[in-house]
């Protein structure tokens, strides 16, 4: 579901779950269970339950942001946002670390696999006192390898585990249960207190970390503003263009840059395929448990896919497939060169994840136009009214400690985790985030940065166990960071929190033939090989073998657990 480069080394921390080039808007959270009855498909717990468990809040004071985070609605608020690390790094762990303990740790990793024996590697164990061997796994199939090591029951000391991946896992929850440490005794309520860096993760995160009643999970970049993903556009070539990317508020104005920014003769396009991104435009209710419910004024539940909304989006998707201002490789589906096109001009409107609008993404862009810019639409919604847009759950990435730890190893554990939580602009956070100053980074006027050792073998894996509070920071491109953080701090005034939200579900197996047909209508219809009538008739199956039966197993959560809001 994420894209490969979601979670890549980047001077840019902030969770898009957070994400890079293309988060489908498929769950961002956990999920779990077989699905044949309610009350055991269900990872869920009843919300007092929930409360119960959660870890007390205590925000860090240690390092103030340049860009404070902004309030929003239903909970909402934006990423603090940082324009330089600062001079002098505060301490913010005191006291020994590790026991001397040795554990071994399976992370997922898009992007070549460094040297088991690094000097990264030797300036983080030695900061943790422990001896902490992380293994990195290919992330493209790092499902397929979870779903082997709960088969045979293979688990490491210390595993990260993608919300999007335990849909592949049978059992989820009971997996849960038999293999992972129960951190509810350690960290719920006062108790976190211990560990003062994990204490200053949000606890939306934690929430999402609950399963069947307990606290297992560790939350990986919480957001209190996270989202899937927005429209981009080229910057640059809208200023040259004399286009106020402002006056879209519309579908009609969106479509309307298709003749002024199409070029054929230069293989300018104005649209690439914007796919379940433009759910957001045309209000159709976010997922985080998979099909994307609401209720109706009688209390009930619709599916997005009966939604009179989902047919404005697929007459308009047809329409711009149709239109001749579709670049021709995103039209016939090859999503994989999607960022060339875009760095390139030859597409000059994209979509994808939040986290695709960082310095990275800058320096690739520059490399093809060095005038290249990346923007963002605001929030707005198809037909000109009140736009909104769905908050993801707090965290949608978790680590877990496997249940055969002694009390006193998962104590050394949580302390290694406290010192990987390190807030942004900490001794700590160097450390775990860039290794040893001179051997694999070195401090510039805009930050630390990578040398050419440190670009070698400094990769996600010890920040993919434990890391702080999502944040924005891109080392010498503040100007990128203050655009994200404008755009976001925008968003959050537009937010809702979707049915089930922050709850872990997995829909029954025995829906998933009649989603999977339907969507493959979608794909057609959207691609302007079918029309909206065959659509209409795809959904009269899909409502008799998935639509009602995913009801009825929801109707059962409702009554069991509540809705998560």
């Amino acid at each position: 579901m994420a894209s490969p480069h979601v979670f890549s080394r980047r001077q840019v921390f902030k969770t898009s779950a957070a994400l890079g080039g293309a988060i489908a808007a498929a769950p961002l959270l956990s999920a779990c269970g077989s699905g044949k009855a309610a009350a055991k498909a269900s990872g869920a717990a009843a919300p007092a339950a929930v409360k119960s468990v959660l870890p007390t809040y205590k925000a860090s004071t240690l390092v103030t942001p340049d860009i404070p985070p902004v309030s929003g609605v239903n909970g909402a608020a934006s990423d603090p946002g940082f324009l330089a690390f600062p001079a002098t790094p505060a301490k913010s762990v005191t006291g020994p670390v590790g026991a001397g303990g040795s554990y071994r740790a399976v992370t997922p990793l898009w992007g070549s696999v460094p040297p088991a024996s690094n000097d990264y590697y030797t300036a983080v164990n030695q900061a943790i006192g422990a001896s902490l061997t992380d293994e990195p796994a290919d992330g493209t199939t790092y499902a397929t390898m979870l779903a082997t090591r709960f088969a045979s029951g293979n688990v490491p000391d210390w595993l990260d585990i993608p919300g999007w991946n335990t849909q592949g896992i049978q059992n989820f929850a009971e997996g849960v249960d038999k293999y992972f440490k129960d951190l509810t005794p350690y960290l719920a309520g006062d108790k976190i207190l211990d560990y003062p860096n994990l204490a200053a993760i949000p606890t939306g995160g934690w929430q999402a970390g609950v399963w069947n009643g307990k606290l297992y999970g560790i939350p990986l970049w919480t957001s209190a503003g996270l989202f899937a993903g927005m429209i981009y556009y080229r910057g640059d070539i809208f200023k040259t263009a004399g286009i106020d990317a402002s006056s879209v508020t519309s579908a009609d104005k969106l479509f309307e840059l298709g003749k002024e920014l199409t070029d054929t003769s230069k293989g300018q396009y104005a649209f690439d395929d914007l796919g379940v991104y433009l759910f957001q435009v045309f209000n159709i209710t976010a997922s985080t448990t998979g099909t994307g419910f609401k209720q109706d004024s009688s209390g009930k539940l619709i599916s997005k896919y009966e939604q009179p909304q989902f047919l404005e989006y697929l007459a308009f998707a047809s329409k711009v497939a149709k239109s001749g201002y579709m670049h021709p490789d995103a039209l016939s589906g090859d999503s994989s060169k999607a960022d060339n096109r875009f760095w390139a001009g030859k597409s000059v409107i994209s979509a994808g994840g939040t986290g695709a609008w960082n310095k990275a993404d800058a320096l690739s862009g520059i490399a093809a136009n060095r005038d290249y810019e990346r923007q963002g639409f605001k929030v707005f919604a198809f037909d000109g009214g009140k736009p909104s847009i769905g908050l993801g759950a707090g965290a949608g990435m978790f680590s877990y400690l496997t249940k055969k730890l002694t009390d006193a190893q998962v104590k050394e554990l949580l302390r290694i985790a406290d010192y990987l939580a390190a807030p942004f602009g900490t001794q700590e956070y160097l450390v775990s985030r860039y290794g040893r100053e001179g051997t694999t980074y070195t401090v510039t006027a805009a930050g630390p940065a990578l040398n050419d050792e440190g670009n070698k073998v400094v990769t996600d894996t010890y920040d993919q166990l434990a890391n702080c509070q999502s944040i924005t920071f891109n080392s010498g491109y503040n100007q990128i960071t203050k655009d994200y953080a404008a755009w976001q701090a925008d968003a959050v005034q537009h937010a809702y929190k979707p049915l089930f939200y922050a709850m872990n579900i997995t829909e029954p197996e025995e829906t998933a033939k009649a989603n999977t047909a339907l969507e493959s209508v979608i794909t057609d219809v959207k691609y302007g090989r079918k029309t909206v009538a065959d659509y209409q008739a795809a959904l009269s199956t899909w409502v008799t073998a998935g639509g009602d039966p995913l009801r009825t197993f929801y109707d059962g959560i409702i009554k069991q657990y509540g809705t998560g809001n």
